[in-house]
């Protein structure tokens, strides 16, 4: 689209951690040199939307890595900018290469204007000016993606630690973005509803694709009485084409008048057997460790302890900014010796606390002597 002469494009089918599949496009010209890359998503659109909403107070953070798919949209609310959706390809870039994206596209037709109407080319030359002052970061602003299809990302170079600088809110889709993204709203069948009872001695099943491989499967699901607390629903879902399984616990009952804070001192290697039921808006803590684990993050599971923190250290080690060409040596080794201390912690060598605080009051730990405090708020 330079010289309109013939280039070459290549693509390349990969998978990203937390990204799953994409697709990378690159376009080359011989005859005058011009490149341009880009990404598509090749994977399932999650079952939720993302918000990311950054604080940007220092150029450090301009070179934050960002993953945005062609449907989401960028909005820096103090210039009252927006990018919306599906005006660019998904790309993988950074907060100034966004920024830099955007005032080359308002600079390419500026001649034009300035030609047809020279108050508006002045505006929008004002305008490029302050986008380029951002880059400087004189005073802060906020930078947010969001996301229907819930495959953009933003980077968080403190990991494992939580960014206090960076929101991230997971969403229910609208039925517009829905049919935005080619989202069909399942039609519900008024058939009467089974008993409760019916629903306890029977095991749903239903079809679904692989969150690995796309390929289709079944997922089974079945309401579970748990003793002292209340009852949940289990989802399972095997793949049969790549062995990929997967278990996810939604609760089955309303949210509670009050919040729930367990705070659990883990001091013997018994303590990793403890049944353990961790709803979709529990978030996690460990204070030795300075993590904290956020609301949404690894979805709802029902295990032990030992299961949770080992599910924990797998998301930590695919962080995808601290593998391949996107790492340092120095988050490298960060993230290593969080890791070898999380597995001391799970082996039983070293004395931790644990804290689950879920607002729903859904989640529960299994009880069996006073290591357990029980909070509601």
């Amino acid at each position: 689209m330079n010289c309109y002469r013939n280039g070459v494009t290549r693509l390349l089918l990969t998978r990203i951690p937390f990204f799953k599949e994409i697709i990378v496009s690159s376009f080359t010209c011989e005859s005058c040199s011009w490149s341009n890359t880009e990404i598509q998503s090749a994977g399932r659109i999650q079952e939720q939307g993302v918000r990311c909403a950054l604080a940007v107070a220092s150029r450090q953070d301009m070179n934050r890595e960002i993953v945005k798919t062609d449907c989401a949209t960028i909005r820096i609310p103090e210039l009252d900018f927006e990018i919306p959706a599906f005006s660019q390809k998904g790309v993988l870039t950074t907060i100034e290469g966004i920024i830099d994206r955007a005032v080359m596209g308002l600079e390419q037709d500026q001649p034009v204007r300035r030609a047809a109407d020279k108050e508006v080319a002045s505006k929008i030359d004002d305008f490029i000016s302050k986008l380029k002052q951002l880059k400087e970061v004189h005073s802060p602003f906020t930078f947010i993606i969001d996301d229907p299809s819930g495959n953009s990302f933003v980077e968080n170079p403190h990991a494992p630690q939580k960014d206090e600088a960076l929101v991230v809110t997971y969403y229910k889709r609208t039925p517009q973005q829905a049919a935005m993204l080619g989202l069909e709203e399942e039609e519900l069948d008024e058939k009467p509803a089974d008993s409760a009872e019916d629903l306890r001695n029977e095991v749903l099943q239903f079809n679904t694709n692989c969150p690995e491989c796309n390929a289709p499967a079944n997922t089974n699901m079945k309401l579970v009485q748990i003793p002292h607390f209340k009852e949940v629903i289990i989802m399972a879902t095997n793949c049969d084409s790549c062995g990929h399984r997967t278990n996810e616990v939604k609760s089955g009952g309303a949210i509670e008048p009050q919040g729930t804070r367990i705070t659990f001192r883990i001091t013997d290697p018994s303590d990793m057997t403890r049944d353990i039921l961790k709803s979709e808006t529990c978030s996690v803590e460990i204070p030795e460790l300075e993590f904290e684990l956020g609301m949404g993050a690894l979805g709802g599971k029902f295990t032990t302890l030992e299961g949770l923190l080992k599910d924990i250290k797998d998301l930590v080690e695919r962080n995808p900014f601290t593998l391949g060409d996107s790492s340092t040596p120095s988050k490298t080794e960060k993230l290593q010796e969080f890791i070898g201390r999380l597995q001391e912690i799970i082996e039983g060598k070293t004395k931790a606390v644990f804290i689950m605080d879920d607002p729903a009051g859904n989640s529960y730990l299994q009880v069996r002597w006073c290591a357990v405090r029980l909070e509601v708020f």
